[in-house]
C-alpha cells in the first residue's frame, strides 16, 4: 500500500496538479513531543510562475503529532520585500487573501504591538485570517498552565487574545505587515495587474545583520578593508579610452551584466574611461569589483553606469544613475507604438518612474521593476515577467475559473502589444525626469510619435522624494565662497 501523505497531497494538487507524479521521499525522524521515531515525507514541486518549494509533512504514529512546512528550494531574491496590507473592518475578502510566509519572514500588526517572528509559523502557506487564527490558537494552548503559575500574565494574554481574534474575524481594522529579507514571501493582490489601494509593496537592500540571518558568512571589516575604503580613490584602476578602445570598455561592462545594457549605451557614445573599484556583493557580502563609466546620451543627460559581478555566489547587478543636479521639473514621456521600429526604441526607466499603457488599463507605480536599460519590447517582457513573479501565486491552479480566465485574457492582451496587432501608447512619468525613450529620427523634433511634457512637481511628490526637507544652504555657501576665491585669484 502506498504511504498516505498527510495534508501535503492536497496542497500539491492545489498548486501544481501536473507535478503529482513527482518522487516522494521518506525519512525517519525524531518526534519532538514523545521522543519516538516518526516519518517525514518530502516532495519537491513548483508553484507555477512563483518559486520552487519543498513540501515536508511529519507524522508520528505513536502520539499522533503532525507538522507541515513549506521551504523554498530556489535562490533568494536580489532584494528583500516588505508588504503592508491595510485590512478594513468587516471586509472578509481581504482576510481571505492568500499569504506565503517563508522561514525568514516576520509578520507584524502595529495596532496590537504584535509580532510573529521567523521561527514561528515558518514556511506556511495560508491566508491572513488563517495566520492570525493559528497565532491565537498557539497562544491559547498553554493558558491553563499559565493561570496556575502566573495568573496575572495569563489574564493579560486573555485580554490580548480578544483583540487578536477580533482582528481575525474582521471586527477591528488593522495593518498586516509581512517583511522578508530573502524576498520569497507574498501577499495576494486580487486586483493585479492594477495597483491595490490596500496593499503596498517595497523592495529594499539587505543589511549586514539580515545577510547573516540568511546563512551567508559576513566577516567583520578588517583594518585593510577600512584603509582601502578610506583611500578608495587611490585604488581605482583607470583604463584610458584612448589606449584600450571602446571594445575593452564594452567587455568590462558586459562582464558585469548582460551585453544588452552595454550595447544600448554604446550606441550613443563610448565612455572616456572605465573605472574599477572594490565593493561588496549585495547578496552574500563578499568582496567583488564594481565597474563604472560615465557617458552622455543625446537629448537626455549624462548618466553613470555601474555594473558588478560576484565570483563567490554568481550574483550580478547593474545600475544606471543620473548625473548632475536634480531637475526642477518632472517629465512625462509618451510614445505611440505603431511598428517594429518603435518596439526597438531604447528605453531608460529610472526607479522613480511609473509606467502606463491605457489600452490595456495597465499602471505600474513608481519603483516597480527598479531602474532598467532596455527597449520598448524589452520593457513589456519585463512587465510580464514581473507580474508573474510578484503575483505568481494567483496564476496557479488554486485560482477560481473566473479569475483565471481574467488573467489569461490580460496576458493575451499583453502579448498582443509585442505583435503590434493594434497601435498602442506607452507613457513613462518620472517626477525626477531621469527616464528616457530614444527618438526614431536623427532630430527629436522630427519624431511625431514621441511627445515630451514637463510639469511642476506637487508637494506630495517632493515629499515622497525627500526634497521638501532637503537643505543645501551650506553647500551653496561653500560653492559661493569658492567661486569668489577663484575670481580673486584670476
Amino acid at each position: 500500500m502506498e504511504p498516505q501523505i498527510v495534508d501535503v497531497r492536497s496542497v500539491v494538487e492545489a498548486v501544481s496538479a501536473e507535478d503529482s507524479d513527482a518522487p516522494l521521499y521518506e525519512v525517519e525522524s525524531l518526534c519532538m513531543r514523545c521522543g519516538e521515531n516518526g516519518i517525514t515525507r518530502f516532495l519537491l514541486t513548483l508553484i507555477p510562475h512563483f518559486r520552487k518549494i519543498l513540501l515536508s509533512a511529519f507524522e508520528c504514529p505513536h502520539c499522533g503529532e503532525r507538522n507541515n512546512e513549506v521551504q523554498f528550494a530556489g535562490e533568494i531574491q536580489p532584494r528583500g520585500c516588505h508588504y503592508r496590507l491595510q485590512v478594513p473592518a468587516g471586509d472578509q475578502k481581504v482576510l481571505n487573501r492568500q499569504v506565503v510566509k517563508s522561514e525568514t519572514a516576520t509578520i507584524k500588526i502595529p495596532e496590537l504591538d504584535f509580532e510573529i517572528p521567523p521561527e514561528a509559523q515558518r514556511g506556511s502557506l495560508s491566508t491572513v485570517e488563517g495566520i492570525l487564527v493559528r497565532a491565537a490558537d498557539e497562544l491559547d494552548a498553554l493558558q491553563e498552565e499559565r493561570k496556575k503559575v502566573d495568573p496575572q500574565t495569563a489574564e493579560a494574554i486573555d485580554q490580548f487574545l480578544i483583540k487578536l481574534r477580533a482582528c481575525a474575524t474582521g471586527d477591528s481594522p488593522f495593518a498586516f505587515i509581512l517583511d522578508d529579507p530573502s524576498g520569497n514571501s507574498f501577499i495576494e493582490n486580487p486586483l493585479a495587474p492594477s495597483p491595490d489601494p490596500l496593499l503596498t509593496i517595497q523592495a529594499y537592500e539587505r543589511t549586514r545583520e539580515q545577510v547573516t540571518s540568511l546563512g551567508y558568512l559576513v566577516g567583520e571589516p578588517s583594518a585593510e578593508t577600512s584603509e582601502g575604503t578610506e583611500n578608495i580613490s587611490d585604488q581605482m584602476q583607470r583604463e584610458p579610452h584612448g589606449s584600450v578602445g571602446a571594445r575593452a570598455g564594452r567587455r568590462a561592462i558586459a562582464q558585469g551584466n548582460s551585453a544588452d545594457i552595454a550595447e544600448a549605451l554604446f550606441r550613443y557614445s563610448a565612455p572616456e574611461e572605465v573605472m574599477t573599484f572594490p565593493s561588496t556583493c549585495g547578496a552574500c557580502a563578499t568582496k567583488c569589483e564594481c565597474r563604472m563609466f560615465v557617458t552622455n546620451i543625446p537629448y537626455f543627460q549624462e548618466v553613470v553606469v555601474m555594473a558588478s559581478a560576484c565570483d563567490a555566489c554568481g550574483y550580478r547587478n547593474s545600475e544606471v544613475k543620473p548625473g548632475g543636479r536634480i531637475p526642477l521639473k518632472g517629465k512625462k514621456i509618451k510614445v505611440h507604438v505603431k511598428n517594429i521600429k518603435d518596439l526597438n526604441r531604447d528605453v531608460i526607466k529610472s526607479d522613480t518612474a511609473s509606467v502606463k499603457i491605457p489600452e490595456i488599463d495597465l499602471e505600474l507605480a513608481s519603483g516597480t521593476l527598479g531602474g532598467l536599460v532596455t527597449t520598448v519590447e524589452g520593457l513589456i517582457s519585463n512587465i510580464s515577467e514581473s507580474l508573474e513573479r510578484v503575483h505568481g501565486f494567483t496564476f496557479g491552479d488554486s485560482l477560481d475559473d473566473n479569475r483565471r480566465s481574467k488573467w489569461k485574457e490580460f496576458r493575451a492582451r499583453l502579448d498582443k502589444l509585442k505583435s503590434l496587432e493594434e497601435p498602442w501608447t506607452l507613457i513613462i512619468d518620472d517626477a525626477l525626469a531621469n527616464s528616457f525613450i530614444a527618438p526614431a529620427t536623427d532630430d527629436i523634433k522630427d519624431d511625431n510619435q514621441l511627445i515630451l511634457e514637463e510639469y511642476e512637481r506637487s508637494w506630495e511628490q517632493n515629499e515622497e522624494l525627500g526634497l521638501n526637507d532637503m537643505d543645501t544652504s551650506s553647500a551653496d555657501a561653500a560653492y559661493g565662497s569658492a567661486d569668489v576665491e577663484l575670481s580673486k585669484d584670476g
